[in-house]
């Protein structure tokens, strides 16, 4: 994870954050992949919001998280 971590120009503690979001369940992946790029302003989701839903290894549970997360999003905005 070290020498990963410093061929990316990472720390290792970032470099684990990375690596959790591949045990994201593939349809929240899919979502994300499919925002658009973000040319001004804030990205639709960080990978701050994103660690409660790479916590669980359920993938019931990450997709009850992330739409818990999508819906505050949504409130915020509107």
């Amino acid at each position: 994870m070290a020498e990963l971590a410093r061929a990316g120009g990472v720390t290792r503690a970032r470099l684990s954050q990375i690596l959790d979001l591949t045990l994201l369940a593939p349809d929240i992946q899919e979502e994300i992949l499919a925002f658009r790029a973000v040319e001004s302003g804030r990205d639709p989701v960080t990978t701050r919001e994103l660690r409660p839903v790479t916590r669980s290894m359920s993938w019931s549970e990450q997709r009850q998280v992330w739409r818990a997360l999508r819906l505050g999003e949504r409130a915020a905005t509107v």
